[in-house]
C-alpha cells in the first residue's frame, strides 16, 4: 500500500505532536483552581467518560483524519484504456468576404459561433484548429479541451484578416502534414466557399492525401459589400462595389470527397447533421490506448474510522441536568 499524497503525513506531524502534547497536559478549569483531594470530594458521581479518555478519542479520529487525506491506495500496475472517438481538423476562413455583414454580425463572428457549436456536439473527440487565408497557420494542435479550443476562436478577430485571395492549396498542403498520422483523416472547413478554379489545387490534395471533406457554409446567396478594415465597402476593378456572395462549390467538392456539407443556420440543427453525418460513416473509430495507473482506493476505510471515534468522543460529554 502506499499514499498518493504522502506529503500530507508529514505537513501534518507538527500540529498532531502539538495537539497531542496539549491533549495530554490539558486540564478542566475546576482542576486549575481546586486541588485533586478537594475535587474528588466536591465531586459527585456521573457516568461521563473521564476527559484524558475523551481527549485520547478526538486525537485518533484526527490522526485517521489525516491518513484519509494522504489517500491510501493499492497500485495494481498499469491498465491501458481504449480512447473511443473522433480526431479531426478544423479550419476557419480569415479571407477579406468574412468581414461582411449579411449574415449578423458578419460572416467572421458567426463562422466562431458555428465552430463553438461543433466543440459542444463533440465533447470528447479531439481537434485540431487552422485559420486560412492567402496563408495558413495552426491555431491549436489536437486537443479534447474543449475550454480550451473554445478560448482560442474568441481570440480570433478582424485584425486577423487577410484581405489577399485565399489560397486554398497552401490550406490543403498544411492539413495534409497536420493530418499526417491520422486514420482516418477527417477535415472540417468553415468558410463562405470558393470558386472552382481556386479549388482545383485543394480538391487534388484531399484525393491524394484521402483525406474526407465537411464544410459548413457562412453567408448568403444573395451576397453583401466586401468590407475593408475600416468598415468601408471596397470596390472593383472596374468602380462598382464589390459583392461577396455565398458559393457552393467548396460543398461540392465536399460530396465529391466522402463528406457532406451544410450552410450555417441561426440553429443548431445544422451541426447537428453534420456531426451525425461524421459519426454514420466513421462509427466512433478508437483514437488509440491510453496507459494509466490502476489503483484501488483506501481512504473511506480510515475517513470511516476518524467518523468512528469522533461520534465516540461526542456522545461521551458531559450533559446538564436539570434540577428537580
Amino acid at each position: 500500500m502506499s499514499f498518493v499524497y504522502p506529503q500530507m503525513l508529514w505537513i501534518m506531524l507538527v500540529p498532531i505532536v502539538v495537539f497531542a502534547l496539549l491533549l495530554s497536559t490539558n486540564k478542566d478549569k475546576l482542576s486549575r483552581v481546586f486541588d485533586q483531594k478537594v475535587l474528588d470530594r466536591l465531586s459527585v458521581v456521573d457516568n461521563t467518560m473521564p476527559l484524558m479518555l475523551r481527549n485520547i478519542l478526538f486525537f485518533i479520529a484526527i490522526f485517521f483524519m489525516v491518513v484519509a487525506l494522504a489517500r491510501p491506495v493499492k497500485d495494481m500496475g498499469d491498465k491501458l484504456v481504449e480512447v473511443k472517438g473522433l480526431s479531426l481538423l478544423a479550419a476557419i476562413d480569415i479571407s477579406g468576404s468574412m468581414r461582411s455583414k449579411d449574415i449578423y454580425p458578419n460572416r467572421l463572428e458567426f463562422a466562431k459561433k458555428k465552430l463553438l457549436a461543433l466543440f459542444e456536439q463533440m465533447p470528447s473527440d479531439e481537434i485540431s484548429l487552422l485559420a486560412f487565408a492567402h496563408s495558413s497557420f495552426v491555431l491549436a494542435p489536437f486537443s479534447s479541451d474543449k475550454e480550451t479550443l473554445r478560448k482560442i476562436v474568441e481570440g480570433v478577430n478582424s485584425s486577423y484578416i487577410n484581405m489577399s485571395s485565399t489560397d486554398f492549396s497552401a490550406l490543403g498542403r498544411l492539413a495534409a502534414k497536420v493530418l499526417e498520422k491520422r486514420k482516418p483523416k477527417i477535415m472540417v472547413v468553415v468558410s463562405d466557399g470558393g470558386d472552382k478554379k481556386a479549388l482545383e489545387g485543394f480538391a487534388s490534395i484531399l484525393k491524394e492525401e484521402d483525406i474526407t471533406l465537411y464544410v459548413i457554409l457562412v453567408g448568403t446567396e444573395k451576397g453583401s459589400p466586401v468590407l475593408d478594415e475600416n468598415g468601408k465597402p471596397m470596390t472593383a476593378n472596374d468602380g462598382s462595389i464589390a459583392i461577396t456572395q455565398l458559393n457552393r462549390d467548396l460543398g461540392e467538392i465536399a460530396l465529391e470527397h466522402g463528406g457532406a456539407y451544410v450552410i450555417a443556420s441561426s440553429g443548431k440543427e445544422d451541426i447537428e447533421k453534420l456531426v451525425s453525418a461524421m459519426r454514420s460513416k466513421f462509427n466512433n473509430q478508437q483514437q488509440g490506448e491510453v496507459k494509466i495507473k490502476d489503483q484501488i482506493e483506501y481512504f473511506y476505510y480510515p475517513l470511516a474510522a476518524a467518523l468512528f471515534f469522533l461520534l465516540l468522543a461526542m456522545s461521551s460529554l458531559p450533559r446538564r441536568r436539570e434540577r428537580s
